[in-house]
């Protein structure tokens, strides 16, 4: 199985996603490390990806999850999977696929980003993360803002 741990940038998908790879004994795939370097060195200008700027990004994604997926490996892949056609891409291909919504105040997701340090996503792209989030229909939603061993509890109910 692949659990996808989704949301916008500063909601916690990587603590979630770690916490969580961990309580399974699972792979845990970190998307930012993915990012080619021209990816990283616009956000980190402050400019927001487009669809062309994430479409190779989302095709590694794939594949790493593909490989992981063949090989018999469960995996929780920590990745904004913004849009629609992203998730879709993520997952295609791939055996069980379960998704996960942080959501919550964006107050609480904007103080995150302002106060995280060495990450090339900076507070002020948050709206664009916003604005081209489409809210998934079959995700299980979990509160951004409760305490990260609560999160795993209630992801771990849902399996």
């Amino acid at each position: 199985m692949i659990i996808i741990v989704m949301g916008i940038a500063g909601s916690g998908k990587s603590t979630l996603g770690r916490a969580l790879a961990a309580a399974l004994g699972w792979v845990f795939v970190e998307a930012d490390d993915y990012h080619p370097a021209a990816n990283v060195a616009k956000m980190a200008r402050g400019e927001a990806l487009d669809d062309a700027d994430r479409a190779p990004w989302l095709q590694r994604l794939n594949e790493v999850l593909a490989g992981l997926d063949g090989a018999g490996s469960d995996a929780v892949l920590a990745c904004s999977a913004l849009k629609a056609r992203y998730r879709q891409r993520l997952a295609a291909g791939l055996g069980a696929v379960r998704f996960v919504h942080l959501v919550g105040d964006a107050a609480v997701v904007e103080r995150r980003l302002r106060g995280r340090e060495g990450h090339f996503m900076p507070a002020e792209l948050l709206a664009s993360q916003s604005e081209a989030l489409e809210l998934p229909e079959d995700a299980l939603p979990i509160p951004l803002d409760l305490p990260t061993d609560r999160q795993v509890q209630l992801v771990l109910r849902s399996l």
